[in-house]
């Protein structure tokens, strides 16, 4: 080639395949930037969820343990209340053992007065 001789220039055929080949370069930029975007909208996502998660599970914990101590405050609460009855009730039977004829009165006045409640 002569440094005075002009160019030849690109055909037809050429042009088209190098706009196109700009048109896939650019569209390549594009979803690349795009899929960056995304996945570090997705890993935001995730790592809300996982937190969330955790504190959910948090939460969690703490109710069942909490459910537990008050199961466990009933349970007591349970077992006191019942052998303060077994104890009157054992007071009960020592005292109609001791005093029967009393016994027996105190319990027709009982009955006589729980009719005349009941019965109004």
């Amino acid at each position: 080639m002569n440094p005075k001789e002009p160019t030849p220039k690109p055909s037809v055929d050429e042009r088209i395949d190098e706009r196109a080949e700009r048109v896939k370069q650019a569209t390549s930029q594009a979803v690349a930037s795009t899929k960056d975007k995304v996945d570090r909208a997705a890993e935001r996502v995730e790592q809300g969820l996982h937190h969330a998660t955790d504190k959910t599970a948090s939460a969690a914990h703490r109710t069942v343990d909490k459910a537990a101590e008050v199961g466990e405050q009933g349970r007591a609460a349970y077992e006191h209340t019942r052998d303060r009855a077994d104890e009157f009730l054992e007071q009960a039977r020592e005292y109609v053992r001791e005093k029967p004829m009393q016994s027996v009165a105190i319990a027709l006045g009982a009955g006589w007065l729980l009719g005349r409640i009941l019965r109004r």
